[in-house]
């Protein structure tokens, strides 16, 4: 249990904030700047392919998002650097109590990328508890020649117990800009119980759905033959490439295929973007 004797549930929430900086310093990428406030922390650098690519960790000590909660995460990646950060583990997003936690949770990405540099966002599923209001919002603004890979995966309701998404809402925005010219730009506002989550041109009772943007990659017709020919499994998928992106959609039943699905397209993308083959997190496996 969490435990939060500072943030009653009917007055406030946790207000949490962090900012992380890398930077390129003689062939290594460093992490230069870290500011925390509130329960959002990471734990070291990480080096698993070498000094040029920086791993984190980006920890949320509470476990789950409730009512009220906001969490403000900034990263800048300078020139040259490369980031990848990732999560322990899945987030939660708590139902709300009407009357007595229902505001919305809210989380805040905005991610800086200089020319040269590449940022790779690759955190762990969502879940969307039955009940919650959550609104999540992802800036990405990227400087001439920077790179970005993201992905964003969510469930709505626990569906190991056989949960649903009845009550509640899940706003989704992600804008990414290059040089200030917007490149992609997504809203989405998803309520319980909504028609949308079961029509065809909605979820189609699909719980699981995610997203997979590769920012700053030219796919050639080879590399979109060869995303496109991945199979998936448990459910609907599609590759669309447009000027400078490489855009992949799920929408199924399970997180795990979803995510086995994202991660062999990533192997074959991030090569062609980065030159560097690859190298999946050890925290995903454990």
């Amino acid at each position: 249990m969490n435990i939060r004797p500072d943030a009653p549930a009917d007055t406030s929430g946790w207000q949490a904030r962090i900012a992380l900086g890398y930077r390129a310093i003689n062939g290594r990428t460093v992490l230069a700047r870290r500011e925390h406030n509130g329960p959002l922390r990471v734990q070291k650098a990480l080096y698993p392919e070498g000094d040029a690519v920086c791993h984190t960790l980006l920890l949320h000590p509470p476990g789950g998002i409730a009512g009220g909660d906001a969490l403000d995460m900034r990263l800048d990646a300078g020139p040259g650097a490369h980031a990848l950060v990732t999560t322990p583990g899945a987030g939660k997003w708590y139902g709300s109590r009407p009357g007595i936690d229902g505001r919305d949770a809210r989380s805040s990405l905005h991610i800086q990328v200089a020319d040269g540099a590449t940022a790779e966002w690759l955190p762990q599923e969502s879940i969307v508890f039955d009940g919650a209001r959550a609104a999540i919002s992802n800036t990405i603004e990227l400087r001439g020649d920077a790179r970005y890979i993201g992905m964003d995966l969510y469930c709505l309701g626990r569906t190991a117990s056989g949960e649903r998404f009845t009550r509640g809402a899940l706003r989704l925005d992600t804008r990414i800009t290059r040089d200030a010219r917007t490149l992609w730009l997504e809203q989405a506002r998803l309520d319980g119980d909504s028609p949308l989550l079961h029509s065809p041109a909605g979820l189609a009772g699909a719980p699981v759905f995610g997203t997979l943007v590769c920012a700053g990659v030219d796919a050639d017709d080879a590399l979109l033959a060869e995303c496109r020919a991945q199979p998936c499994t448990l459910g609907d998928c599609g590759v669309t490439r447009l000027p400078g992106l490489l855009i992949a959609r799920y929408r199924g039943q399970c997180t795990q295929a979803a995510r086995a699905w994202f991660v062999h397209l990533w192997s074959r993308v991030r090569p062609v973007m980065t030159g560097r083959a690859a190298h999946v997190p050890r925290i995903w496996h454990t």
